[in-house]
């Protein structure tokens, strides 16, 4: 077999089976080991960004990472944006970058770059293969190391030759990390004296939460009258009936300091200390004040679950925390605009439905408006990068396919990865998706006046504005394959809203407001 193949069969050994891709000549090998490999799913996206956005959004519902396939290092290069958010999140990803064959690289052809130099920028673990004997082992170290601790981006540069070259070596045997550590006992007293210290305090978690991490903390905070949060973009959270409630960190630096400002000790789990999104004149960079102790419970490497465990059993906890309640809403009548698109979402929600949050501005509300909303996962934005929300929307609807996807998605950001629609279509994913049609980059705005930047002229607001002309979403998504409607009120968005829930198949929502 060659190279590509005992890579190939080695990811599906690990239970790897599907590759987003946008591959190139030096791919090529690789594409054609997929012949004879049907246990591989691979899902092509029009651009590279989309391809990591959607292995990040995959790994977060999955569990596990997907595979990518990227050509060279420009194509790497074109995903590093959603590796970057994928990073922060973090999410385990497996990356396959082709290169030139190793003797074609003196050369210095136009596509020549130092790969491995560009993957290091973004990537926990790099690696170049040397040989068609040693691929094997290669990627079965890179899916170790992605699938270690809470996940991590492993990049493998697979040159031409090693993918074509035959070898007598099959697939190898992935050695899986040892699970998380436990944290030690000084640790969890340490922790138990601030909950029992009579000061106020606060839980504060971060990384993939789960509706039992939740439970698990609320009865502590329940029983010691602390307070329970999450992170600002936290990777992904259970929300909705049967979740306890958890505060989530003001994105705004000026509203976050307000809200953390009489704590004496944090205790931080999958987190680290709150810090501003940015800097601003004034404002301070650390959230949190002076006179508060940051205790760390559990890193994301750790056993976040056994050390609230342990803590629970420390206190000797006895309290069951309130859990939220299903609560119906009214369905909104009239204007159009975040308030009663939030209202419309809460109400008409189903169970168990994944939600993408890449609203930016316009979709800001919506977190807010669905706490009692029926039980649902959220996922979002976690690094920044804008362009992540439509590729993560179609990755999650893969990795769970018998669920709704709802993408709240910004009108200037969904620009940036625009083609996903395509591959939402090609595949027949189950996404909806809200276009916040603003005619603007609205959150600029903001920070424009929020940095001390002095009066807005007629080029510093051109810079801002997403019209003359207007994008036509509807026409782009049905142009793709996409079924697409336009809501000028509320009524036209409630039916709208409604007949994507009820109808299987990708969708797009262009809100108008």
């Amino acid at each position: 077999m060659t190279g590509a193949e005992a890579l190939l069969r080695t990811l599906l050994d690990a239970d790897i089976n599907i590759c987003f891709s946008n591959p190139g000549t030096s791919e090529m090998h690789f594409v054609a080991a997929l012949d004879n490999n049907e246990n591989m799913r691979c899902v092509l996206g029009l651009f590279e960004g989309v391809v990591t956005g959607a292995a990040d959004g995959y790994a977060r519902m999955a569990g596990k990472p997907a595979a990518t396939l990227l050509h060279l290092g420009p194509g790497l290069t074109n995903a590093m944006a959603n590796i970057h958010n994928a990073k922060r999140g973090p999410s385990a990803m497996v990356n396959v970058v082709g290169d030139h064959a190793s003797y074609h690289l003196q050369y210095d052809a136009p596509l020549t770059s130092d790969v491995p130099a560009i993957a290091a920028t973004m990537s926990d673990w790099v690696k170049t293969s040397k040989s068609a004997d040693k691929v094997a082992t290669d990627g079965a170290e890179a899916i170790a190391t992605a699938m270690s601790g809470s996940g991590k981006i492993a990049t493998l540069i697979l040159p031409a030759d090693v993918s074509w070259n035959e070898t007598e070596h099959g697939a190898a045997k992935v050695n899986h990390f040892p699970p998380p550590a436990a944290v030690n006992d000084t640790v969890i007293q340490q922790a138990a004296n601030a909950l029992t210290s009579g000061e106020p305090c606060m839980i504060l978690m971060g990384g993939s939460i789960s509706n039992e991490r939740q439970i698990l903390a609320a009865n502590i905070c329940a029983h010691s009258s602390a307070r329970l949060a999450c992170e600002t973009f936290t990777s992904k959270i259970a929300r909705g009936a049967g979740c306890p409630e958890v505060e989530r960190i003001p994105y705004m630096t000026e509203f976050a300091l307000d809200v953390l400002k009489d704590l004496k000790h944090v205790i931080l789990v999958g987190t680290d200390a709150p810090v501003s999104f940015f800097a601003y004149p004034n404002l301070p960079s650390e959230l949190l004040p002076e006179t508060c102790s940051v205790h760390g419970l559990a890193s994301l490497d750790q056993d976040m679950d056994d050390a609230l465990k342990r803590l629970s059993q420390a206190l000797k906890v006895d309290t069951t925390a309130p859990l939220i309640e299903h609560t119906a809403v009214t369905l909104p009548q009239g204007d159009l605009n975040s308030e009663s698109i939030a209202q419309s979402i809460a109400a008409q929600l189903p169970e168990h439905t994944v939600i993408v949050d890449e609203g930016i501005v316009g979709g800001m509300g919506v977190f807010g408006a669905t706490t009692t909303a029926a039980h649902h996962d959220w996922i979002l934005q976690t690094g920044g990068a804008i362009g992540w929300g439509l590729p993560a929307a179609a990755g999650a609807a893969i990795a769970v396919p018998d669920r709704k996807v709802v993408c709240l998605e910004g009108d200037g950001s969904a620009m940036y990865t625009i083609q996903a629609l395509w591959t939402m279509a090609r595949e027949n994913l189950d996404v909806t998706t809200i276009i916040f049609a603003n005619r603007q980059y609205a959150i600029l705005q903001i920070e424009y006046s929020r940095v001390g930047a002095e009066g807005m002229g007629k080029n510093a607001a051109a810079q801002m504005s997403l019209s003359n002309p207007d994008i036509n979403y509807v026409e782009l998504a049905t142009s793709m394959g996409v079924s697409a409607t336009k809501a000028s009120n509320a009524e036209e968005f409630n039916q709208q809203f409604a007949h994507a829930m009820a109808t299987p198949g990708p969708h797009l929502i262009e809100a108008e407001i």
